[in-house]
């Protein structure tokens, strides 16, 4: 498994943690230990762009995923590049002050979300929402409750 992680931004993302957690992430969605990922944390004016270019939307966003070779969970040979995840932690704090959580949660929520798109999960209908919303608070609960252990 390699996880390349950069922090554009001026915040502070817990890069360790979150790497940690895609790692446990890559494991219970079994995927090959020779997969490679890329996360990008970028300030709002970055974000801004990337939206504008690619979905054709202004204004940052929270996360952006952009995937390369079409991976999906649960095939542990299935090697290569996920993708690209794009996170801006500025609206991750708005959404987390918003939401009462803590930013990091905000952030790694963003983080399991945006992996789930690089494998093919989406939430353009009521039932692909129920299955990718599930399994991305499945996700989020195991890596904490590791985490606690």
């Amino acid at each position: 498994m390699s996880i390349e992680l950069t922090n554009e931004s001026e915040f502070d993302v817990e890069s360790e943690r979150i790497v940690a957690m895609l790692g446990h992430h890559f494991t219970r969605l079994k995927l090959s230990p020779r997969t490679e990922l890329s996360v990008m944390f970028v300030n709002e004016d970055a974000m801004e762009q990337l939206h504008i270019k690619w979905m054709d939307e202004p204004g940052p966003t929270d996360v952006l995923s952009f995937p390369m070779d079409e991976l999906r969970p649960g095939d542990p040979n299935a090697e290569g590049v996920l993708g690209d995840i794009v996170i801006c932690p500025q609206v991750a704090r708005l959404q987390a002050d918003a939401a009462g959580h803590a930013e990091i949660d905000e952030v790694m929520l963003l983080a399991t979300h945006g992996l789930l798109h690089l494998l093919g999960f989406d939430h353009e209908d009521q039932e692909q929402e129920n299955e990718m919303f599930g399994l991305q608070r499945e996700l989020l609960d195991s890596f904490q409750a590791e985490e606690l252990s």
